[in-house]
């Protein structure tokens, strides 16, 4: 049974750093492509950065890139998400997902099915 499950977000003031991990069970994480995405208050869930499964190529969103990083610990089945220099508008819920029907990698993160409970973030002073 596929199972994801996030952690690492709290209160943090402008500026700040977070790193999200994404631990994952019930399957061998780089076998996969990862994302992680996120889902503010009154606003549609985005996509915020995805790990290929073949060669761990990241994608961020293009508002994004620069301040997130995305890489992958094998030895430890996790994903993660250094995040710097955040903003307000970065706070969200964060989750973290991954296609077990489709085989599209991050191209088809639209598709994702498999899904953690998710990580507050508050980026606030």
């Amino acid at each position: 049974q596929v199972q994801l499950v996030e952690s690492g977000g709290g209160l943090v003031q402008p500026g700040g750093s977070l790193r999200l991990s994404c631990t994952a069970s019930g399957f061998t994480l780089d076998y996969y492509a990862i994302g992680w995405f996120r889902q503010a208050p009154g606003k549609e869930r985005e996509g915020v950065s995805c790990i290929s499964r073949s060669d761990g190529s990241p994608y961020y969103a293009p508002s994004l890139k620069g301040r997130f990083t995305i890489s992958r610990d094998n030895t430890k089945n996790t994903v993660y998400l250094q995040m710097d220099t955040l903003k307000p508008e970065d706070t969200a819920r964060y989750y973290c997902a991954t296609e077990t029907t489709t085989d599209y990698g991050c191209s088809g993160m639209a598709d994702f099915d498999a899904w953690g409970p998710g990580t507050q973030v508050t980026v606030s002073s």
